[in-house]
């Protein structure tokens, strides 16, 4: 009930309604929209955002525990409680083998009446050996994963990362890079260049701090051009900048700006405009003498390695791949289609994430979810293996069940990868542990094998196993 002043840089602590003001706020760690959304009176606000550019009074109706980002820890919380500890075969299995070799050592002696022969049996047992390879297996896979920068957390991590066949990911900072940058300039008047409108544009937002005018700014950086010599900025919250430049007003900033604010017409270009909406683009309005001289198409670029990645997830043995997204359908279904992937969900909240998560679960799917934000904690929990990006939220890091240690989406194929050969090496090992060890333990109970040959072929091999299982450190 009470009135929250919230200014310039500063994170949304509570849920509430905007009374008053205005300003760009970075919704991308809940909704995973990769653009600032522009904020006035009546509209809704959520805790863990970011207020970029403006300042607002929001009327608190949410707080503490009960807010959208306190809701998904305690979602968390309860999903890391649920998951169990999955007990490694090899570790049941040696358990009940003791017992089998007291028996067969005693058997052994009562009917050949040759106590050599039963300590024979003992020397034989090879409890020890099917204990210690799995795990020294998995310890040495995950030092080999950590020197790689990637961190996983226990050999369960590990196993379901192998076991996984479908992985689903996070589109705004998983996929893409999560920042925009200049892709087109379009210019209405034959008098700039398209170089001369990014420029012009630069030259008025160069010392505003908002993600769109950083990427104008950039992208001056890598062109030929000149500064415009203006006149003082003004800033106008949550719609753009405005000057002068030889004695005519130039504004740069959103559609609503230069048409209602300022009255440019922007009709004509109608069709060019809607063009670049369609395909996925943010469009920066350049207005100069009261003319529309231009716009400034801009993206959120996709990450290098991404489509390698994907690929590489294929080879590995992964059925489908999906994406989950808070951001515009029409974008991901553009990602979708470049990068190849099999199904989308689009505009959903974090608990929608969970929720079709949780449904493919049930289906019988073993999910690895891969994200970053607040809005992704979540289905990281709720997967049967959740992998955070590098630059993801702390909540993302810490519900995950994999970190990655570099800004590298090739780091998750190269988990994925590292996961399936050491479950390949430790089914290796369990295999040879039983083969040659039951063989030895069968001779020795027959009295082909003295307690000192049974010591020494048994040690040997468990020897050899172990070696073999630290093979993952390299």
């Amino acid at each position: 009930g009470e009135t929250v002043i919230v200014a310039t840089g500063m994170v949304i602590q509570i849920d509430g309604t905007v009374l008053g003001g205005e300003a760009y706020v970075n919704e991308a760690s809940m909704t995973g929209e990769s653009r600032s959304v522009a904020k006035v009176r009546g509209d809704a606000v959520m805790s863990g955002t970011v207020l970029e550019d403006g300042r607002l009074r929001i009327y608190a109706e949410h707080v503490g525990q009960r807010t959208a980002a306190a809701r998904i820890a305690d979602y968390v919380q309860q999903s890391l409680t649920a998951k169990s500890e999955v007990q490694l075969q090899a570790s049941q299995l040696a358990d009940k083998l003791v017992p089998r070799v007291l028996g067969l050592a005693g058997s052994a002696f009562l009917l050949s009446g040759d106590w050599r022969r039963a300590a024979a049996v003992l020397q034989a047992d090879y409890s020890c050996a099917l204990k210690l390879a799995t795990p020294v297996a998995f310890k040495s896979a995950m030092y080999a994963a950590g020197k790689g920068g990637i961190l996983i957390k226990g050999a369960t991590a590990l196993e379901r990362l192998a076991e996984a066949d479908t992985f689903i990911f996070d589109k705004t900072g998983t996929l893409t890079n999560g920042d925009l940058v200049v892709t087109d300039s379009v210019t209405f008047d034959s008098a700039y260049t398209a170089d001369d409108l990014i420029w012009l544009a630069a030259s008025v937002e160069e010392h505003y701090f908002h993600p769109l005018a950083i990427a104008v700014v950039e992208a001056s950086r890598n062109i030929q051009g000149r500064h415009f010599d203006h006149t003082e900025v003004e800033f106008i919250v949550a719609h753009g900048v405005a000057s002068e430049i030889d004695g005519k007003r130039i504004v740069v900033g959103s559609r609503h700006f230069v048409e209602e604010d300022e009255g440019i017409d922007v009709t004509p270009w109608a069709e060019t405009l809607h063009n670049l909406y369609l395909e996925g683009k943010t469009l920066l309005y350049i207005g100069y003498g009261g003319s529309l001289i231009g716009v400034l198409a801009l993206r959120d670029t996709v990450r290098e390695q991404s489509a390698a990645t994907l690929a590489r997830l294929r080879q590995s043995g992964v059925k489908r791949i999906l994406m989950l997204t808070g951001d515009h359908h029409d974008r991901a279904l553009d990602l979708a289609a470049q990068l190849g992937i099999d199904e989308v969900f689009a505009q959903l909240l974090p608990e929608e994430k969970a929720s079709i998560i949780e449904q493919l679960t049930s289906d019988g799917s073993r999910i690895a979810f891969v994200g970053d934000g607040i809005n992704d904690a979540p289905a990281l929990a709720g997967a049967h293996v959740g992998i955070a990006m590098q630059k993801g939220a702390d909540i993302a890091r810490i519900s995950a069940d994999i970190a990655l240690l570099q800004d590298d989406i090739s780091r998750v194929a190269d988990a994925r990868e590292l996961a399936c050969a050491a479950m390949g090496l430790i089914h290796d090992n369990y295999r040879i542990t039983i083969g040659a060890n039951t063989a030895i333990l069968g001779a020795a109970a027959v009295g082909l094998l003295s307690p000192i040959v049974a010591s020494v072929l048994h040690n040997g091999t468990t020897i050899g196993i172990l070696l073999n299982a630290l093979r993952g450190r390299h």
